[in-house]
C-alpha cells in the first residue's frame, strides 16, 4: 500500500511539473509574439525615413498609420513613432492568448481529476482487495486451512477469492479423507496382525512337536503336517488382505460425466504446449481430425492428455511429439506419440501401476503416477487407455466414447 501511495504521489507530481512547464513555455511564446509589433514599427520608421512612404502589407501586425489631428484619437493598441521629423500613430494588433492558455489549463485540470479518480479506483478495487488476500497463499502452504478469506464483490477478485475458497475446501476434504483412510488401514492392519497370531502359534506348536518326535504314530505326524499347511494357508490369506489393503487407492478421483467437442479440448492442449515446445525446439504436430462430441469429463480428459504430453517431454528425446486421431466402434482414439523411447516392451503391462517407473526413468524426476491417474480417469469415463512401442517411438492411446 505504501509503495502504491508513493507511486501516486510521484505520478501526480510529474503531471503538475509538466503542466507548469507547459504554462511557462506558452507564456514565453506569448511574450515573444507581443514583441513582434515593435520590430515591425522600427522597420516602418526606417522605411519612411528612407523612402518617405510605406507599404502596410509588409507588416502583418500593424493595422494602420495616422498623423495630424488623428494622432492621439484611438481606442486601439497604438504607439507613437517619429520618422523624418513627423510623428505617427501606429496601431497594432496583439493576439490574445490568455483564453488559449486558460483552456489548456482547464483540460489539464480535468485530466488531473480523471487521473486521481482512476488511481483511487485502482486503489479501492485492486490494491486494497489484493492486500487483504496477500497472506492467504502462505497460510494455506503452511497448512493453516482456517485462514480467513474475505469475500470480494470486485469484478477483479470476486472469482479469484471464490476459487481460493474452493481450493481450501478441497484441501481440507482431502486431508479428512486421508486421515480417515489412514485410520481405517491402521485398524485393519492391527486386526489382521492379531488374527495372524493364532495360526502362527499353532504352526509353532506342531513344528516343535514334530522336531522333538513327540508324534510316534505316522497318522499323527501326517495330521500335524496338514495342520501346519492349513495354518500357513490362513496366514497367506491374511497376508493377501494386508497386501490388498496396502495397495488400495490412496487417491480419490471425481469425474463429472458430460459432453464436449473434441476441437475444444485439443485447442486447450495446443494453446498450453505449442509455445513451450516451440521454445525448446521440439516439433509438436497435431494431425487433422474430424470434430465430434465426446462423452467425457472435458477437464479430466484434458488432464489425461496433459499427463501424456508431460511424459513425452520427460522421457522422449525432444525431437518430435505428435497427436493423431482415429475412430473405431463409436469411439474416438486419441494417440500421443514421441520419439526416443528407451522403455522395454516387457515393461508395458506394468506402466499403468501406481508408483511404477520404467528403466528409462533413472535420471528423470517423477513419482510414477501419471499413467496410473490416466488409467483410473479413463475407466471412470467409460473409456480405456493402452500403450505400444514401435520403431523406438512410444505410442499411448486414449479411447473415448462419442456421444
Amino acid at each position: 500500500m505504501k509503495t502504491f501511495r508513493r507511486l501516486c504521489i510521484a505520478v501526480i507530481t510529474v503531471f503538475l511539473l509538466l503542466t507548469a512547464g507547459l504554462n511557462l513555455f506558452l507564456v514565453g511564446v506569448k511574450d515573444r509574439n507581443e514583441g513582434i509589433y515593435r520590430v515591425e514599427a522600427k522597420r516602418l520608421v526606417d522605411e519612411i525615413a528612407e523612402t518617405g512612404n510605406y507599404d502596410l502589407e509588409k507588416y502583418p501586425h500593424i493595422m494602420g498609420v495616422f498623423t495630424g489631428d488623428e494622432l492621439y484619437r484611438s481606442d486601439e493598441h497604438y504607439l507613437i513613432i517619429e520618422a523624418g521629423g513627423t510623428l505617427y500613430r501606429v496601431e497594432y494588433t496583439v493576439r490574445n492568448d490568455q483564453h488559449g492558455i486558460a483552456a489548456i489549463n482547464c483540460i489539464f485540470g480535468a485530466l488531473l481529476v480523471l487521473m486521481i479518480g482512476l488511481l483511487y479506483y485502482i486503489r479501492g478495487h485492486i490494491i486494497v482487495p489484493f492486500g487483504r488476500l496477500n497472506n492467504v497463499p502462505q497460510e494455506l502452504a503452511r497448512g493453516n486451512l482456517a485462514v480467513a478469506i474475505p469475500e470480494e464483490k470486485s469484478r477483479f477478485f470476486g472469482k479469484f477469492t471464490w476459487g481460493v475458497n474452493l481450493l481450501r475446501e478441497s484441501i481440507e476434504d482431502s486431508r479428512k479423507k486421508e486421515i480417515t483412510m489412514q485410520r481405517d488401514k491402521k485398524l485393519l492392519l492391527l486386526s489382521l496382525s492379531h488374527d495372524i497370531k493364532t495360526p502362527l502359534s499353532a504352526i509353532k506348536l506342531n513344528a516343535k512337536a514334530l522336531a522333538k518326535g513327540l508324534y510316534k504314530d505316522e497318522g499323527k505326524r501326517r495330521a500335524a503336517a496338514e495342520s501346519i499347511n492349513t495354518r500357513a494357508d490362513e496366514i497367506e490369506r491374511f497376508v493377501s488382505e494386508i497386501t490388498k489393503a496396502a495397495s488400495e487407492d490412496f487417491m480419490s478421483f471425481e469425474v463429472t460425466q458430460g459432453e464436449a467437442f473434441l476441437s475444444v479440448i485439443i485447442t486447450r492442449i495446443d494453446a498450453r504446449y505449442a509455445p513451450q515446445l516451440a521454445m525448446s525446439g521440439t516439433e509438436f504436430t497435431i494431425q487433422k481430425f474430424d470434430d465430434c462430441i465426446l462423452s467425457c469429463d472435458p477437464d479430466r480428459l484434458a488432464e489425461c492428455l496433459q499427463n501424456l504430453i508431460e511424459n513425452a517431454i520427460k522421457y522422449g528425446d525432444g525431437r518430435r511429439i505428435e497427436i493423431s486421431f482415429d475412430r473405431m466402434d463409436g469411439c474416438e482414439l486419441i494417440t500421443v506419440s514421441n520419439t526416443g523411447c528407451t522403455l522395454e516392451t516387457k515393461e508395458l503391462p506394468q506402466i499403468f501401476e501406481s508408483f511404477h517407473r520404467g528403466n528409462n526413468a533413472d535420471k528423470v524426476q517423477g513419482n510414477g503416477l501419471g499413467l496410473f491417474i490416466c488409467k483410473r480417469l479413463m475407466g471412470l469415463m467409460n473409456g480405456e487407455v493402452y500403450a505400444d512401442i514401435r520403431d523406438e517411438c512410444f505410442y499411448i492411446t486414449l479411447v473415448v466414447k462419442m456421444a
